[in-house]
């Protein structure tokens, strides 16, 4: 199973609901939600529509040590997720996040924890890591490690979180070659379920050509 969609609402949720069954949630990376706008998603978004939650940035902050601020991020960003009734959580570490063995072990201790509260936890390792290292350290707690699919290729975990930052940066967007590169790895990849999550500027337009080239 193939799951395609954006980080954010590029475009009015109403549009996007028209196109896609899957969006990653941004406004919960930097602050909460308002209660009504959770309701609106909740209440316009199509049968059978998923959300995943991007963490609060606190966290990655924190060294995914526990304390005082990891505890109140994971209880604001389980309220949204109850409301939304979202599965999956997205924690992303920081760029100065080296692959110390301290670091390796708060991270799995971590991933341990938080898999109680999340049925999918997905952790996003830094540029420098290692993307099958970083999926093997995942794996142990039953996480899984995004990575980008073009330069990592896939995984070969039974989940696969594969965010797309674009080819070179944010604000650039695919060219032809590289979708259909994309749809090349995505069919020929042994996950159960993968979920292709598109956060560059032109997200929108690139994951609809995603999900045309894969005739989904």
């Amino acid at each position: 199973m193939i799951t395609i969609g954006c980080a954010g609402f590029p475009v009015p949720a109403t549009r996007y609901f028209k196109e896609f069954l899957f969006v990653e949630v941004q406004e919960t990376h930097l602050s909460q939600p308002g209660s009504g706008t959770i309701r609106r998603w909740r209440r316009e978004a199509p049968e059978g529509f998923s959300f995943a939650l991007l963490a609060p940035r606190e966290i990655g902050q924190e060294s995914f040590r526990e304390g005082k601020v990891t505890e109140t991020a994971l209880k604001v960003l389980g309220g949204v997720a109850r409301e939304l009734e979202a599965q999956t959580a997205v924690f992303i570490a920081p760029p100065e996040f080296g692959a110390s063995r301290g670091n390796k072990t708060a991270v799995r201790e971590f991933l341990a924890s938080v898999k109680k509260k999340f049925k999918h936890v997905v952790w996003e390792p830094p540029p420098g890591w290692d993307a099958d290292d970083a999926q093997a350290l995942a794996s142990e707690s039953g996480a899984t490690a995004a990575r980008d699919p073009l330069g990592s290729g896939a995984t070969k975990g039974m989940l696969g979180y594969y965010r797309l930052p674009g080819p070179a940066g944010h604000k650039s967007r695919y060219e032809d070659p590289a979708i259909e590169r994309l749809a090349e790895i995505a069919l020929a990849a042994k996950n159960e379920h993968a979920t292709y999550v598109f956060t560059n500027v032109d997200m929108f337009a690139d994951a609809k050509r995603l999900k045309k080239a894969l005739n989904l």
